[in-house]
């Protein structure tokens, strides 16, 4: 029989972000080996009292799950090794500020972390816990792109996060510009950026806000860009990038550590965060690609990239976490051994 895990997911089928998609992904990867459930909340029934491990998503958002965990361990009662995957607004916000968030790094035996630099935001007596553990998608064939104009595209949800207002004031910027258009893919989560966004699509003949896609006409339009274009504030680790990596379309990125972990300290399509100028610069290069090498080098960094977020490396990377909590969960200090590499 096999043995039980639980994924431990703030965000369930109905809500379809990127918390589920995480936990289904791991859910299914993991099956070959594991009986895999995804919950909200934990105990969540006879059946935990079977579990081995859990993985909770989220620090803060995962808290009451990882605070009754601690409960269960401290009155000695049979309970799972417990590993805590931090997100973006665990690690540049809430651990932070927050107690709940502060108290789930604590208790947890590993910490996971989805991009290189995850760890350094983490207080230094806690790192020597902390795996990285990079998110996968799978490959997609570079499909054809326009020689009409530079097609830039993004993908983002309209929040402060994501910083869109970045963007708005690029094709500001770039609108006498016929050649480089910028396509923007996201739903209005925030109603003055939404309005904000109107205004540039009114005002501005090379800005297309396309609202909320699909999962898989987001993916063509990824294969069909001709650059990625991500100004988030804040990121964990997005799937974006790495869906743009695997599809053979560079990325312009702000250099923020999410990105930096994602894509590598030496790439060169970073511009300074909520700088739009610099943006704009890089989409000229970029347009200007006939004669500018930076385009060509980015192509040649993602693809050197692209095999981190294949799905047999996370696969991997996830059976070697189970078999290291549970086998230091037999340990006096229940805690992972090896840190991390910085």
């Amino acid at each position: 029989m096999k043995q039980q895990v639980v994924i431990i997911s703030p965000a369930l089928a109905d809500a379809n972000n990127g918390n589920w998609q995480t936990a289904r992904r791991w859910q299914q990867l993991l099956q070959p080996r594991y009986q895999v459930r995804i919950a909200s909340h934990w105990p969540d029934g006879p059946e935990a009292g079977a579990d081995v491990a859990m993985l909770a998503l989220h620090a803060r958002k995962s808290a009451a799950a990882i605070a009754a965990w601690s409960r269960m361990r401290s009155e000695q009662t049979l309970s799972p090794a417990l590993a805590v995957v931090l997100t973006g607004t665990d690690l540049y916000r809430d651990i932070h500020s927050d107690e709940a968030a502060q108290s789930s790094l604590h208790v947890a035996q590993c910490l996971v972390v989805l991009q290189e630099l995850g760890a350094e935001a983490l207080p230094p007596a806690l790192r020597n816990k902390t795996r990285v553990i990079f998110q996968s998608t799978s490959a997609r064939q570079t499909l054809p792109k326009t020689s009409r104009h530079l097609r830039a595209l993004m993908v983002g949800h309209l929040r402060q996060e994501k910083s869109p207002q970045t963007l708005f004031n690029a094709a500001q910027l770039l609108a006498p510009n016929g050649t480089i258009c910028i396509d923007h893919i996201g739903a209005s989560l925030d109603v003055t950026l939404g309005e904000q966004a109107q205004t540039t699509a009114a005002q501005c003949l090379n800005y297309r806000w396309l609202g909320a896609l699909t999962h898989a006409q987001t993916r063509r339009r990824i294969q069909q860009a001709h650059v990625l274009v991500h100004t988030s504030a804040m990121e964990g680790g997005a799937h974006v990038l790495m869906e743009a990596v695997r599809s053979g379309t560079p990325v312009l990125a702000s250099r923020i550590a999410g990105n930096v972990g994602m894509l590598g300290a030496d790439y060169l399509g970073y511009f300074d965060w909520d700088d739009a100028q610099q943006l704009v610069q890089l989409l000229r290069r970029c347009d200007n690609r006939g004669t500018d090498p930076l385009y060509s080098h980015l192509h040649m960094q993602c693809g050197a990239r692209a095999p981190l977020f294949a799905q047999q490396a996370e696969r991997a990377a996830l059976l070697h976490l189970l078999d290291e909590l549970q086998d230091n969960s037999k340990q006096p200090n229940n805690a992972c051994k090896h840190p991390v590499s910085l």
